[in-house]
C-alpha cells in the first residue's frame, strides 16, 4: 500500500503530466509519474503504425546506449521486435511484460544475442497504447540491474489507465507525423517482411526455407516453427541445415548478420 508521502508524490506528478499535455514536456512528465510509482532506469516511447519504420516519440538514453536503442533499432531490428509485431493495428491496449511477448526460443535467438543483449537490459516492460487511427504507442519501462517484482508489475498495472487516458489524450494526432513522411519510407507490412525475408538468400533459397528462416530468426524453436508451418520439427532441423550449406553460414549468429546486412538493399 502507498505511503502518505508516495500519495502526495504521485498526485504532483500527475497533476504535472495533465497541465503538460499538448506540449513538449508531456512524454518527460508521464515518465517521471511512473517512476514515482515503480522506478526504472531508462524509457523510450516508440511510435508504430500499421509498419512504417517506427517514430521515436521521447527516451533518456545516454548517447552511448541511444546508438542501440534508436539509431540502431529503427535501421531494421525492430522487424523482430516482440513489441513491434504485438503493436500492429488491431491492438488492445494493455500493459505487458516483453518476456510474455516473446517467441519461446527468443533468448537464444540472434536478436536477442546480437541486437538486444547490446542493451545491458534485465527487463523491459511497455504500456501499449492504441491512441486511434491505427497508431499505437508503446511506452517502454527498462532496467539494467534486477527484473520487476510481481508486486511492482501490479502497481503499474494499478496506474495503466492513467497512462492510456493521459498518452491518448497527448498523442491523438499522431497519424499525422506518418502521413508527412514520404511514402517509400513507410512500406506496408507485408511489403515490408517479405521484401525482407524473401529478398534474403533470393535465387538460393525455396519459399519453405524462407519462411524458417523468418520463424528462426524471430525466435521460434525447431518445435514452434513445425507447428506454424504443419511439418515435424526434425524437417525444419533438415531445413535448417540446408540453409545454412547453401547460404555458407554455420551459425545463427552468421544467419543473423546476413539478414541484418540484407536489410540495407531495401
Amino acid at each position: 500500500m502507498a505511503t502518505k508521502l508516495q500519495m502526495e508524490h504521485w498526485i504532483s506528478a500527475s497533476a504535472e503530466v495533465l497541465s503538460s499535455l499538448g506540449t513538449e514536456r508531456f512524454p518527460k512528465a508521464l515518465t517521471d509519474a511512473m517512476r514515482v510509482v515503480v522506478p526504472f532506469e531508462f524509457t523510450v516511447t516508440f511510435a508504430y503504425y500499421r509498419d512504417s519504420r517506427p517514430i521515436d516519440l521521447y527516451d533518456d538514453f545516454p548517447p552511448k546506449k541511444r546508438r542501440v536503442m534508436v539509431d540502431d533499432y529503427q535501421e531494421g531490428p525492430y522487424l523482430l521486435d516482440p513489441f513491434y509485431r504485438h503493436s500492429a493495428a488491431p491492438t488492445s491496449s494493455r500493459l505487458v511484460r516483453l518476456r510474455e511477448l516473446a517467441p519461446d526460443r527468443f533468448y537464444q535467438a540472434e536478436y536477442f544475442r546480437n541486437y538486444y543483449v547490446q542493451t545491458g537490459l534485465a527487463e523491459e516492460i511497455g504500456f501499449i497504447v492504441d491512441v486511434g487511427s491505427e497508431v499505437s504507442v508503446v511506452i517502454s519501462a527498462m532496467r539494467e540491474h534486477k527484473a520487476f517484482s510481481a508486486r511492482e508489475f501490479r502497481e503499474m498495472q494499478v496506474i495503466f489507465p492513467f497512462v492510456e487516458a493521459a498518452a491518448r489524450q497527448h498523442w491523438s494526432g499522431l497519424i499525422e507525423q506518418f502521413s508527412e513522411r514520404p511514402t517509400s519510407a513507410t512500406p506496408r507490412l507485408p511489403q515490408l517482411i517479405d521484401d525482407a525475408f524473401q529478398s534474403f538468400g533470393r535465387n538460393l533459397l525455396t519459399p519453405r526455407e524462407a519462411e524458417i528462416v523468418e520463424y528462426t530468426l524471430k525466435g521460434h524453436s525447431a518445435e514452434a516453427t513445425g507447428h506454424a508451418l504443419g511439418i515435424a520439427p526434425g524437417t525444419v532441423r533438415i531445413h535448417r541445415r540446408n540453409i545454412y550449406g547453401k547460404l555458407g553460414v554455420s551459425s545463427q549468429g552468421e544467419l543473423f548478420s546476413q539478414f541484418m546486412s540484407s536489410l540495407e538493399d531495401l
